[in-house]
């Protein structure tokens, strides 16, 4: 069974950036689709950012023009690079991935479409 491992979290101030990191624990994994989710105290885990193989990248409205998704293929690597954060971005961020091309598929926001998922990496945003 393949796990993923989120890191790069943490405590920032509004306006602030951090970058998360997603390596799966098999180097031999490859995915044709990874995926952010993320999920704030007593609220559903929403999907914000994909990135399928090719590059092809789609980003949850809340997030767009701030966040950007993207992989380095030679490291089997994820990464989400979050800039100007607010307060609403806390939440636990998890990392998302399948073999198939969820990304791309009018599935690609709904956790039950990916089978492999990381413990997830806490960010928290103060104002």
């Amino acid at each position: 069974q393949v796990q993923l491992v989120e890191s790069g979290g943490g405590s920032v101030q509004a306006g602030g950036s951090l970058r998360l990191s997603c390596t799966p624990s098999q180097s031999t994994y490859s995915t044709d689709c990874m995926a952010w989710f993320r999920q704030a105290p007593d609220k559903k885990r929403e999907g914000i950012a994909t990135i399928a193989i090719g590059g092809v990248t789609n980003y949850a409205d809340s997030v767009k023009g701030r966040f950007t998704i993207s992989k380095d293929n030679a490291r089997n690597t994820a990464y989400l690079q979050m800039n100007n954060l607010r307060p609403e971005d806390t939440a636990m961020y998890y990392c998302a991935a399948d073999p198939a091309a969820v990304c791309t598929s009018i599935g690609k926001w709904h956790d039950e479409y990916y089978r492999y998922w990381g413990q997830g990496t806490q960010v928290t945003v103060s104002g």
